[in-house]
């Protein structure tokens, strides 16, 4: 191993492919970030260009791993997280998408899960594959596909067609068509893994009419995913570390006990609680899910999504331009005394979990002639943290102790949130010095598998820097708050409770 080993991280999100470079200590020494647009040809629908996202994560790729080498340095492993859930079909000859990426916030199927559960398949599926019966998730998103496109079934069936989520793909991209894996958690979130067996399911693909055969091997996070080829980076890279991206995160921040809670607040937002080796059936429409397998031996965890967290705050930038940045909506939210009773459910793509709505769309309540940039600014902000404190109700209302809620992602930096967030919510907040979490996730996973890094004990107690924010909220506004929360969400439900 070279004397100075760094470990090549890609992360492929939702609105950008990123590539980090960490060292030993787990720290940055190489960062490359390329944007790329997102694609609605029709309401609900959410799409990605699959060449586009390829670009831009081999150029950032690239980027990170010249800037990190210039000095001697050598990068001996790649460690890979992405978006999850967000769907692709390839002609294994090709590798040509046949459609392009189906994104995790898109709608277009939520008829075909009515549908089956119409036909009494809900508990079925959700006993198998610890998921509720939701567009969110890959296998309908496959399932369209396959019907939309002329031969497709037939191809198929035929083992002429590979499925992938976003790992995947770029994995069968990097290693030149050699590879077609995927990994425990990303596996979990298609609607197709049994959880409990550790493997795909034969009932769950006859359910959704998606054929075994172009599914990809399951491995675990930490393990050899094979070399990329030796043209896109001057030599062949061992890729040793696959993890969907909220796991990643939650890696990333040493979530590796039983309570353990981080959220990560991106485009959407997203809880993980540690369930340990137990997987938790969930009595409030929370998702049990994988948190992460090793050795052969899957951590479990509960999850609660929020579809729109970031995006709220980017429809004020790029829909109404009522900001030119981001960091605007914190000085905004501080200008005013209160939220003036203005209240904005952002579900632009249906609520997700406690709800699961795919009908639900987003509403602002409350509104009055004074009300302007600065309520609006301040309702979006609030309503992330408003969401958050659903989750965490419905964990409770599972029977789960949580410890302190570890935060990251982009709207993490904004002081004025976390503050709110540990006020309603009644729970200590505490932010990472760096926010990068997701990408160290999956760059400890390849690090562990090349001995890089130790155990999860000996990266827990690499020296990190955190930021705490307490609740100082009287309970009584705490409650009012929460009372008008409540009251808009119930007007804003397809089918009001």
């Amino acid at each position: 191993m070279a004397q100075t080993p760094l470990i090549l991280a890609i992360d492929q999100g939702t609105t950008s492919s990123r590539a980090l470079v960490f060292n030993a200590s787990a720290e940055v020494v190489a960062f490359a970030h390329a944007e790329f647009p997102q694609r609605y040809p029709a309401e609900g629908w959410v799409e990605h260009d699959p060449e586009v996202i390829w670009s831009t994560t081999l150029a950032t790729a690239r980027q990170a791993l010249a800037a990190a080498e210039c000095d001697g340095r050598e990068v001996v492993a790649v460690g890979l997280t992405n978006q999850r859930e967000t769907t692709l079909i390839w002609d294994r000859e090709t590798g040509r998408p046949l459609y392009n990426a189906i994104v995790w916030q898109d709608r277009r199927t939520a008829a075909a899960c009515r549908e089956l559960e119409a036909q009494g398949l809900a508990e079925t599926v959700r006993a198998r594959s610890g998921l509720l019966l939701d567009p969110y998730f890959s296998a309908t998103k496959a399932a369209w596909i396959l019907s939309h496109v002329d031969g497709a079934h037939g191809a198929a069936r035929a083992g002429r067609l590979a499925f992938g989520t976003m790992d995947s793909f770029l994995l069968w991209r990097l290693t030149g068509g050699r590879t077609h894996a995927t990994d425990a958690t990303n596996a979990s979130r298609t609607n197709l893994y049994d959880i409990r067996r550790g493997d795909w399911c034969e009932d769950l693909c006859r359910i959704f009419d998606v054929p075994r055969a172009m599914l990809p091997e399951v491995r675990d996070c930490s393990a050899d995913f094979g070399h990329t080829t030796p043209e896109l980076f001057g030599r062949a890279i061992p890729i040793l570390g696959v993890i969907g991206d909220q796991q990643a995160a939650g890696v990333g921040q040493c979530g590796f006990a039983a309570g353990d809670v981080k959220t990560t607040f991106g485009t959407g937002g997203f809880m993980l609680v540690n369930t340990s080796e137990t997987p938790v059936d969930s009595h409030h429409r929370l998702l049990t899910t994988v948190a992460y397998r090793l050795d052969g031996r899957s951590t479990y965890a509960l999850e609660g999504s929020i579809f729109v967290a970031g995006a709220a705050v980017q429809w004020l930038r790029d829909g109404l331009g009522l900001i030119k940045t981001a960091a605007e909506t914190e000085g905004l939210a501080r200008s005013l005394q209160s939220n003036g009773g203005v209240y904005f459910v952002p579900a632009f793509t249906g609520l997700g979990a406690p709800h699961w709505d795919p009908d639900a769309r987003g509403a602002l309540y409350g509104l009055t002639r004074a009300s302007g940039a600065a309520e609006l600014a301040r309702a979006a902000l609030e309503s992330v943290c408003y969401q958050t404190r659903d989750l965490f109700t419905a964990v409770a209302g599972d029977g789960v102790a949580l410890n302190a809620m570890k935060v990251d992602g982009g709207m993490a930096a904004n002081d004025w949130m976390l503050q709110f967030l540990a006020d309603v919510t009644d729970l200590s907040v505490e932010r990472p010095a760096d926010l990068e979490t997701t990408a160290l996730g999956a760059a400890y996973m390849a690090g562990r598998a090349c001995g890089v890094y130790g155990d999860e004990a000996a990266f827990a107690a690499l020296p990190r820097r955190r930021r705490r924010f307490d609740p100082q909220m009287d309970a009584r506004e705490r409650d009012c708050l929460l009372g008008g929360w409540r009251n808009a969400v119930r007007r804003t439900l397809s089918e009001p409770k």
